[in-house]
């Protein structure tokens, strides 16, 4: 099914990692913490497009397998597919940021459901999975 992109909530131990975004006039949430991810190229799959975004992103290679939640959510301009893994805390130390946005940090799903720069429509997305995954604390 066509679809336009695709974000990766990814665990660092108890920590998400997000990306702040740059700060310039003609991308959506300009400054605002991120999940890695991005447009699909080609006829790439949605996890491949997630999992190449993340690398080009922060320089983790993960593999289509560490994946461990999929949806797919319907949008006006486009389906798009909201992913989420978890590696251990020891991989923040493999992070090597790329050229998009001012930098990285890691933040409790709380921390970044609060935070006034955390994008709408992804903190509704990290909570649907939090609802579905017990196990995961907030």
């Amino acid at each position: 099914m066509p679809f336009k992109g695709a974000k990766l909530a990814l665990f660092l131990g108890p920590h998400l990692l997000v990306i702040l975004r740059d700060d310039i006039a003609g991308i959506p949430f300009p400054g605002h913490w991120d999940f890695p991810g991005g447009g699909r190229e080609g006829d790439e799959t949605p996890e491949a497009c997630v999992l190449r975004e993340t690398y080009e992103e922060v320089g983790l290679a993960l593999a289509e397998a560490d994946l461990s939640y999929a949806r797919r959510y319907a949008t006006p301009d486009g389906a798009s597919w909201f992913f989420a893994a978890h590696l251990g805390a020891h991989h923040a130390a493999d992070i090597r940021f790329g050229d998009e946005g001012q930098g990285w940090e890691l933040m409790t799903p709380g921390q970044y459901s609060a935070h006034p720069l955390g994008i709408p429509n992804f903190k509704t997305r990290l909570q649907d999975y939090l609802g579905a995954q017990p196990h995961v604390r907030a």
